[in-house]
């Protein structure tokens, strides 16, 4: 969502702080601003409604010059997408914040401000932070005394910098519930929400954790606890790489990150499997024993990432004979759960910054589970260093908002814990080396499955002009229909559901027409004469059929029913196979649409809030 960048340092920092909104700009967004402070200490602001280059084609008509700054993009919560709703807001021209999540009292601190005369200029919650500080510094005149009072009126989520003109070397920090980084520099220091967006200056950072309040200067970082302590975090030297602004031969970063699913599931699978089955290390130092007492296992997620949770109960139960619940984070944190003894708790999250995901680790962790996993994308989030345990997808870096490798590689790390699970209980020796040689064969399988682009291509024409689209799946397939919906959605607006297909005449049927696209998902497995007669239901009442079909399944095209066969593959890696064509469809329509298919409308790509 919102990012963050900021900088202290003995040069000029613009193009810093541009060149980092930059880089985050796939996180979503709808305005930019920046605020420097120049060699007169003067504040300096500027914002616009829309994309960076509009605010950096701002700058450049009217320079800006200073060697401390902030500068954000916004993601609109509390009021509309404006200009003057984008951040940096400021307080009587001294005080100037950025911020990411959301002050859940704001409407009461915002009257509060009101009768002690602070004026607003802004529909945000993100203002009262502003006047917050500034009154304080009217009692106290210190910076890190006037954040540290300001915070503990806060309630709700924040990621924030503060920038003060009467102190032009320094900037303020607090994180609760939101990221926030520090970068270390040489004679420079640097503030941001991901540390992507520093990667041109500095390779060296430092997390804060819940609660910390941190002030930097050119040479010096100070860290406190929430309770006021000073504390230590631990500098982290990442080797991360940055191809955001690259997208290839390809015309969107979407379609580039659906054809690097083979090289990205090599990665995920690389050094953690053997003939006989998974390492033992693959979920981290002693894993493999705690596995062992597991009898149950929660997965909680969002988006996406609740679907490859999906998917994965189907394969946990009948392949590992471990029971399994799936629940989305935002349902599961706001009720009363039980939980069963030696249980697992799993979450899933590809930025490992999902705001719902998070909270539920935290609860979860009060619960009593024997231990926590994190499955995810990103080393160093507050996901993975605040689970026992961690499985980095090694997807790489995900810049389309609409995921893509990132969920084939969460899919292949919950079939790596399916065969570890199953090691200790019903998985023999012979059925896990039958599974890991399916796993070591699927970049292959990928490749070949990519092969059908041009066909599927030609295929999205017939979606241009549909409102409307049902996809349909049995089994293990079912998750996967909801994620080939969920894409087509996301990125075309058509407006898609789906269904598993046993209950298409529970009420679906109701909405079959002609003008109603049905696709489906249909592997060559033992639920395939089920489905077929799930078919024929949709035959018989007039409906148009896209199937996308094992090629041994024997569909055959007709007026009725365009048949996409794809290669056989072992039945097991059936979810991972059929999801790349229903991408590729959502991609190809959204083109045609001529939507922006990096940046959907109304999304974020790292939901860090509520």
């Amino acid at each position: 969502m919102c990012g963050i960048v900021g900088a202290v340092a003995q040069r000029d920092v613009i193009e810093i702080l541009l060149e980092g909104l930059r880089r985050l700009e796939y996180r979503g967004y709808d305005s930019a601003g920046v605020a420097v402070l120049g060699s007169d200490k003067q504040l300096q602001r500027v914002r616009c409604l829309g994309k960076v280059k509009i605010l950096a084609d701002a700058v450049a008509r009217d320079p800006l010059q200073g060697s401390t700054g902030i500068a954000h993009t916004r993601w609109a919560t509390h009021g509309q997408p404006s200009e003057r709703n984008a951040h940096p807001h400021v307080s009587n021209d001294r005080i100037a914040v950025v911020h990411n999540g959301i002050i859940e009292n704001h409407a009461k601190l915002r009257s509060t401000l009101q009768e002690q005369g602070f004026v607003f200029t802004s529909e945000t919650d993100t203002e009262v932070i502003a006047h917050l500080v500034e009154r304080e510094l009217n009692s106290t005149n210190n910076l890190l005394e006037a954040v540290q009072k300001a915070v503990s009126q806060l309630h709700g989520a924040y990621g924030m910098v503060i920038l003060d003109k009467q102190d032009p070397e320094r900037l303020l920090l607090a994180r609760s519930g939101s990221p926030m980084v520090i970068g270390l520099g040489i004679g420079e220091n640097f503030v941001a929400s991901d540390p992507l967006a520093l990667l041109p200056v500095t390779r060296r950072f430092i997390y804060l954790e819940e609660g910390d309040v941190a002030e930097i200067t050119r040479r010096d970082v100070n860290i406190f606890s929430s309770d006021g302590i000073p504390v230590t975090r631990d500098i982290r030297e990442t080797s991360a790489t940055y191809d955001a602004g690259d997208k290839g031969p390809y015309r969107h970063f979407m379609l580039k990150e659906i054809f690097e699913q083979p090289l990205a599931v090599s990665n995920t699978l690389e050094g953690r499997l053997n003939e006989a089955g998974v390492l033992d290390e693959t979920f981290g130092n002693g894993a493999a024993e705690l596995l062992k007492k597991i009898e149950h296992v929660q997965i909680i997620a969002c988006g996406t990432s609740y679907h490859s949770g999906l998917v994965a109960r189907y394969w946990m139960e009948a392949l590992a004979g471990v029971s399994c619940n799936v629940e989305i984070a935002s349902e599961f944190r706001y009720r009363k759960s039980v939980v069963r003894p030696n249980s697992l708790l799993v979450t899933i999250s590809q930025s490992g910054e999902t705001a719902d995901t998070l909270a539920a680790l935290r609860l979860g962790k009060t619960l009593g589970y024997v231990t926590s996993l994190a499955i995810c994308n990103v080393a160093g989030s507050s996901l993975v260093r605040e689970s026992d345990l961690a499985f980095m997808t090694r997807a790489g870096t995900e810049i389309g908002v609409a995921s893509t490798k990132a969920f084939t590689t969460q899919l292949v790390g919950l079939a790596m814990l399916v065969l570890a699970l199953g090691k200790s209980r019903e998985l023999g020796v012979e059925r896990q080396r039958e599974l890991a040689a399916a796993l070591k064969s699927l970049p292959g399988m990928l490749e070949e499955t990519l092969k059908l682009a041009p066909v599927i291509e030609t295929l999205a024409v017939d979606f241009a002009e549909k409102q409307h689209a049902l996809f349909l799946g049995r089994g293990e397939e079912y998750p996967i229909a909801m994620e080939g919906a969920l894409k087509l959605k996301e990125i075309s607006y058509i407006h898609a559901e789906a269904y598993a297909a046993g209950e298409l005449k529970h009420g679906p049927l109701a909405l079959i027409d002609a003008d109603m696209p049905i696709i489906v998902v249909a592997p060559n497995n033992d639920l395939l004469e089920k489905l077929a007669s799930n078919i024929e239901e949709v035959r018989a009442r007039g409906g148009m059929l896209y199937v996308f079909a094992d090629q041994t399944a024997h569909f055959e095209t007709s007026a009725d029913m365009k048949v996409i066969n794809l290669p056989h593959c072992h039945e097991w890696l059936t979810p991972i196979i059929y999801t790349l064509p229903l991408q590729l469809l959502s991609y190809y329509v959204a083109v045609i649409r001529g939507t922006d298919v990096d940046q959907p409308r109304n999304l974020a790509k790292s939901v860090t809030v509520e």
